[in-house]
């Protein structure tokens, strides 16, 4: 597939969960999640509901980390959320810049963007705003956040590389990102990096780790750091669809495979 149809992926499958209804039993099947015809599994369970700024209805259960927590986010910044959804993490980042700091979300899908705004209108709030956009060229102008936070949403990007790129644009001078995403250990089976469902749970669209810190390396970032890394369990009878008996048993019993990790970096 080209880019393009990725991006039309990604869009489908995202407009589909932000017009689900909150009382449907079927599962949000995007980052963070897992879908595999009627099977669907959580990677990583992240616990938003203790967190200050936390808003029920803007959790989707899509991320794969928290990167708030790494984030380093001090009142009165700027934070741009990349592919804010339904606005979680923008909530939680308004809840540590305060009255005086600023939140811009960016997200590709006009439903997604469309629940979010209504969510913030919801709750009053005056200094959280919610751009149409992508992610390879952002509607922010240079050097305007002090921090730029994602969750579960670059490995979505097809061009990384210029995704890390507009971060840095965008970015002040002294400014840093904190993102959690999905990344590998190894190589996935060739079936799994073809399959178009779990490309939009974001597994057929990660990089290696060290491909994935090389490339914000060579955007200029510095003090790269992993946070925190977790192996993503793909249950059994997802993988038997992809690969067989002997590669499934190295698959468990090595390294390699599927992790979500927390990266944090700055820009000089």
């Amino acid at each position: 597939m080209n880019p393009k149809e990725l991006k039309l992926i990604v869009k489908e499958k995202y407009s589909e969960i932000a017009l689900q209804n909150p009382a449907s039993d079927q599962p949000s099947c995007g980052c963070g999640t897992g879908c595999c015809g009627d099977t669907s599994f959580t990677f990583i369970g992240n616990d938003y509901s203790t967190l200050k700024g936390y808003n029920p209805d803007a959790d989707l259960g899509l991320g794969c980390g928290i990167p708030t927590e790494s984030a380093k986010i001090r009142p009165g910044d700027t934070v741009i959320d990349l592919g804010s959804g339904a606005g979680n993490d923008c909530f939680v980042a308004r809840a540590m810049v305060g009255e005086s700091g600023k939140i811009i979300g960016i997200d590709m899908t006009e439903a997604m963007i469309d629940k979010a705004r209504s969510n913030a209108k919801k709750l009053d709030f005056d200094n959280v705003e919610f751009r149409l956009g992508d992610i390879e060229n952002l509607p922010v102008d240079d050097n305007t956040a002090n921090v730029v936070i994602s969750n579960c949403v670059l490995n979505l990007v097809p061009d990384k590389e210029k995704a890390f790129k507009e971060i840095f644009r965008v970015l002040k001078p002294g400014g840093h990102l904190s993102v959690s995403d999905v990344v590998l250990r190894g190589e996935l089976p060739l079936q799994i990096q073809q399959d178009a469902e779990m490309y939009a749970g974001c597994v057929s669209g990660a990089i290696k780790i060290d491909d994935y810190l090389e490339i914000m390396n060579k955007q200029g970032f510095k003090n790269i750091t992993v946070h925190k890394e977790h192996k993503i369990s793909v249950p059994t009878d997802i993988l038997a669809k992809y690969v067989g008996e002997a590669e499934m048993e190295t698959y468990k019993k090595n390294d390699f495979g599927i992790y979500s990790a927390t990266v944090s970096a700055a820009k000089a």
